[in-house]
Formats: C-alpha cells, structure tokens, sequence
C-alpha cells in the first residue's frame, strides 16, 4: 500500500498505529540487512519517518541523534545535528550557539533511559533501530559523549557511527571501551585533510586507538577518494559496524578534487551492487543503509526516491 506525505500527517494528527500502514516488513535480503539512515528523510517532520520507513518496507534504521531527541521533545537545533556544510554569517553562528547551548542544557536535565520510548516506536512499526548516528567533534565535552553512550544503550543499538575526526576517536576510545560498544567512524572523500576518515590510513589510525573502534564506510565517498570499497570490506569487515551506500563519481587522475556530485543510483562509479553481492556470498552481519543524498529531481520526493534505492538494491541481490 502506498501513502502520501499527506497521509502519514493525517495518521499522525489521528494518533493511528503505525502498524496498519503495512503488513509485518523485512527488509533483509539474502541475509544482507538493507535499511536507511533518517538523513535521507531531509528535513522532513520527525512524526512521518516512521510512517514512511514502513510504506517503504525498510526493517532497519540507522537513527540520527538530532531525529531522536527531536521526537522527545529537544530544542531545535541545527539540521543533520552537525553535519551541516558551507560558511555562516556571525549571527548565524550565534543563532547556532544559542540553540547548542539550550540542547546541551536539555541534554544534561533528561535521563537517557527515556529513550527507550523512540525505540518503542520503531519496534511497533516493525523496524529495528540498529544503529545510533551521533556526530560529535573535538569540542565535545566528556558529559556529551557519555551522553552519547547512554542514549545508544538506551536504543540498545549494536553501534554508534560519527562524523567526526581522527583526533575525536582517540577520546572516543576509552568511553567504546567502557561501554563495551563499538564506534564507526564515518568516512568522508576529503583525503587531503589527515583527521577526516577518508584513506584506508586514517582508518588503520583510528582502529588503533581500540579494539571497539571501528569503519563506518561510505562507499559512495570513498569512491570519490579515489578508493575501492571492495578490498577495503573483505579486509575489514570484523570492524565495520554499518554501511552508508551512495553513488558517485572516481576522481579525476591525478587527484586535485575529491568534490564529485552524488548522483541517483546506477549514474556513478560506486559499486553498490559488487558490495551488497559480496556482503550476501560472505554473510557479514553489519547493516547497509541507504543515504539519500542526490539531488531530488523534480516532481519527486524524499520517500520515492528512498523507495527507488531500496528497488534497486533488490534488484542487485535478486
């Protein structure tokens, strides 16, 4: 059954079960879990990602920090809860630090066992919440990033994955390690600066850090550094705790840029199919998530082409 954005507003102001959007789902396919991270949903309201998680047909969510303490109630703060990209006036980065400053105040004030709540919803819709995306840097305080962990066993994820830096992991290490949780660095394409997880290098360094220290990969961008994700998978496959899959462009030889645009699924270089094929005749166990993060074409939205990607990754493992 499909359902518009309209639709899962209505079921949402209706207070209906997310349950009778669709029957039971499964999204794992040949033993290869598919799911998407909620970045793919944009700035979508928090109260229709579940709805349309569910009209998808997507059993797995890697859950954004930013998407979860939105759903209980947490001041709003910037999108993609740190990710954002590109310069800001001065009274942007105040806006920026006010609003940092009411979210780090909420933090401190909720207890992390209230969380349980969010995973109750996806659980009651059918989907697992695998994996907790919390970006944090350098500037990060101890109280936060055991924040953090708290959140993540509140979930009961398997993993936490970062956008982060080398230098943030080696202080993420000692909390991995007392909770007994790994934490997959997100890699990005820039190879040219030493503390983004871009080279298999930078990887190797931070897994040194510990033994629950671990690879978020991309492999969309770590296409566009100018790497193939295959080898990189085989070899380090016990450390991986999630993919993010996207397509993109190889750099142009020799390496001046890493910038290639992401494009719809099939346009790039990025061996998502190879991927999702290895992962099945291997069985590894960690999860493949979609991240939309293509230009949406006209007449389209977020949730079809999440649909479209979630086809295509059917179609790869058929």
């Amino acid at each position: 059954m499909l359902h518009t954005r309209r639709d899962f507003g209505k079921l949402a102001l209706a207070g209906a079960s997310v349950a009778a959007l669709s029957a039971a789902i499964n999204s794992k396919i040949k033993d290869v879990q598919i799911g998407t991270i909620t970045y793919s949903f944009g700035q979508m309201p928090v109260g229709e990602i579940i709805p349309a998680m569910a009209s998808i047909g997507l059993s797995e969510v890697e859950l954004m920090s930013n998407h979860c303490e939105a759903m209980m109630g947490a001041p709003a703060v910037p999108f993609g809860g740190g990710r954002g990209r590109g310069q800001m006036t001065d009274e942007q980065k105040a806006a920026q630090r006010q609003q940092q400053e009411a979210l780090h105040k909420w933090r401190m004030s909720t207890s992390p066992s209230a969380f349980k709540a969010v995973k109750t919803k996806f659980n009651e819709a059918g989907i697992d919440v695998q994996i907790l995306c919390f970006n944090q840097r350098i500037d990060a305080t101890d109280d936060e990033i055991e924040y953090a962990f708290q959140m993540a066993k509140a979930l009961g994820v398997h993993a936490i994955s970062s956008s982060s830096t080398v230098a943030f992991a080696k202080r993420v290490a000692p909390f991995a390690e007392k909770h007994k949780m790994m934490w997959g660095g997100h890699g990005h394409a820039n190879i040219f600066d030493p503390e983004e997880f871009a080279k298999p290098e930078t990887f190797a360094e931070i897994m040194s850090f510990g033994k629950y220290i671990g690879a978020n990969l991309d492999i969309g961008h770590y296409t566009a550094a100018g790497y193939d994700p295959i080898p990189f998978i085989k070899e380090n496959h016990a450390r991986i705790t999630n993919l993010h899959l996207k397509d993109r462009k190889k750099p142009a030889r020799p390496i001046t840029d890493t910038n290639t645009a992401n494009l719809p699924w099939g346009q790039g270089d990025t061996p998502i199919k190879e991927v999702l094929q290895l992962m099945a005749k291997e069985r590894y166990s960690f999860p493949a998530n979609i991240e939309l993060e293509y230009q949406i074409p006209a007449g389209s939205d977020r949730v079809t082409e999440v649909r479209k990607c979630f086809q295509y990754c059917k179609d790869a493992l058929a």
